[in-house]
């Protein structure tokens, strides 16, 4: 079924319940805008920024904006892009896209206008939706975007050169429009992360949706009574297909803006949420908070938080000893996946497998899992080799490149892009990327092994290990390291710390700076190389030399 039918079915069943809560903490607008008459009310302007809608309304204005669309030309094969932040319209738009049976192009909202301008040609898009944060960014190339294109502003005081959201849907039709949409229709374009270089158009049919949703229902057990809190940006597979499991179970969730240890707190607290994904720095964030008595957990009521689950990166097992002694109660899982995998869940932990953290798990529901050496051979069992991924997940292609698309699509595997290795009891752990592997004097380095060690020095925050030119070894390791808040570390005490790690795998080089991240929690890496002196060609080398792919 497609993912559609989930929606449809909940406006059916749980028409008047709640399905999504936006919720602003720092934001003291006193204006708020409704979803049924989209009047202006008065609220107190102590209050935070609040909305919500049902599962009857969510379906209606995604019905609304189907046929607004269906009403301007758009049909099966169009592309929608959505250039939006986290917001209460954000599903309901996306849901309408599918709906037509146009593609929906989620962008990234941290792209300038020259990269919003490459992924509009890249994916052929005919429609733009964007919010007013973005106004300046798609006026800059707005005589060029909207030659043959829809511009859809969604906010109050359109600009000149778009049409207004609420303008178009108001006398649209609450119906679900007579489309007749399959799991072989194409469903989605999404982006890879673009940090190693400009991103790549990847294409989804309407099956890869619908087996997300229901993998993430099946990994984490999402059941009606559970609440669902959201925090990524909803362009991103990661966010999307994990509140797919609210979407199949009927649950409510929550988009939240914020990111601070005592606004997640307070907000599992006042929304009774039981399921949060964090991202490890949000994570560390939290235990630095409780361990310095910022953040008292006995000022929220955290008794019904049943699960934290941590994706887009691997997780120190460290950090997991960590949080357990806080929240002993807790369950918890680690998701692995990539955008041409249709987000996390590929290969995942598992709730009742801790004891494994560390690792990324066990090949996910319908997935399939194996570790290849370079000439596409099995490995044996604790060899490092390639992770491969095959299910009804994975992508289509990419669109409009079909060299890219045979490097990593062969006999229905997915060729990751990330060195893994299996252990006697057929877990997963992630080595790293093959990009990043640091070949120092004919030896290969695995940065995240280093990463993993020095995070569990008491005064490191955060670290990323690369490798710059060096003209005996071909590359030299070099631990850039981001220091908690308020400590003083020395470049000697670190380099003590690293006597432990064998003499090949201690860095050579320590930078204290704060560590760059992407909005999905990766560390932009190709940042820290060009800053830090990797040239071009090096880089150039490198990626000709490990290939491509994008893990979530």
């Amino acid at each position: 079924m497609p993912v559609i039918d989930y929606l449809e079915r909940n406006a059916m069943l749980y028409k008047d319940e709640v399905a999504l809560v936006e919720l602003n903490p720092e934001e003291k607008d006193t204006r708020r805008i409704t979803w049924k008459e989209y009047d202006l009310i008065e609220t107190s302007p102590s209050a935070p920024f609040r909305r919500e809608i049902t599962w009857g309304v969510f379906d209606e204005k995604a019905n609304r904006f189907a046929n607004m669309l269906i009403s301007r030309g758009v049909k099966k094969g169009d592309k929608v892009a959505i250039l939006m932040y986290n917001c209460l319209e954000w599903l309901p738009i996306y849901f309408g896209v599918l709906k037509t049976g146009a593609i929906a192009v989620p962008f990234n909202f941290r792209y300038d206008s020259q990269e919003i301008l490459y992924c509009v040609n890249l994916a052929e898009v005919d429609v733009i939706v964007f919010g007013f944060e973005f106004v300046g960014r798609i006026e800059c190339n707005a005589m060029e975007l909207s030659k043959g294109r829809l511009l859809i502003y969604v906010g109050d005081n359109c600009p000149r050169f778009a049409e207004s959201y609420m303008e178009l849907v108001a006398d649209c039709s609450s119906q679900s429009p007579d489309i007749k949409i399959t799991e072989d229709d194409y469903g989605a374009i999404y982006f890879s992360s673009g940090t190693t270089g400009f991103p790549k158009a990847i294409l989804h049919k309407h099956q890869s949706l619908t087996q997300a949703a229901q993998m993430e229902q099946i990994h984490h057990q999402t059941s009606r009574e559970d609440t669902f809190l959201c925090i990524p940006p909803l362009y991103h597979t990661g966010a999307k297909m994990h509140w797919m499991g609210s979407l199949v179970a009927g649950s409510k969730a929550v988009l939240l803006k914020g990111t601070k240890p005592d606004i997640i707190l307070s907000t599992v607290s006042s929304e009774h949420c039981t399921i949060v994904w964090l991202l490890v720095p949000w994570a560390q964030d939290i235990l630095d908070a409780l361990d310095s008595g910022t953040v008292n957990m006995k000022d929220y009521k955290l008794a019904q938080w049943r699960l934290m689950h941590i994706g887009a990166q691997p997780v120190p097992p460290s950090l997991i000893k960590r949080w357990k002694e806080y929240f002993p109660e807790h369950k918890y899982d680690t998701n692995y996946g990539l955008s041409e995998s249709t987000g996390p869940g590929c290969v995942h932990l598992g709730m009742e497998n801790i004891h494994k953290a560390g690792a990324i798990g066990i090949p996910g529901y319908r997935w399939e899992c194996k570790i290849v050496d370079n000439n596409g051979q099995e490995t044996e069992q604790g060899n490092v080799g390639e992770l491969l991924v095959k299910g009804p997940g994975v992508m289509s292609c990419y669109y409009n490149n079909p060299e890219a698309t045979n490097e990593v699509l062969k006999d229905g595997w997915l060729y990751t892009g990330d060195m893994a290795m299996k252990d006697k009891d057929g877990f997963y752990y992630l080595v790293d990327r093959k990009k990043d592997v640091i070949v120092s004097g004919g030896e290969n380095i695995y940065p995240v092994q280093i990463e993993d060690f020095i995070r569990r020095y008491n005064k490191v925050k955060d670290v990323a290990v690369i490798g710059l030119p060096d003209r005996r070894l071909g590359e030299k390791t070099a631990a850039v390291i981001e220091i908690k808040d308020n400590m003083k570390c020395t470049i000697e005490e670190i380099s003590d710390f690293c006597m432990e790690l064998p003499k090949y795998k201690r860095p050579k080089e320590f930078i204290f700076e704060e560590i760059p991240r992407n909005a999905t929690g990766k560390i932009e890496k190709p940042k820290l190389r060009e800053k830090h002196g990797a040239s071009n060609l090096v880089a150039r080398e490198i990626e000709e030399k490990y290939g491509n792919g994008d893990k979530i």
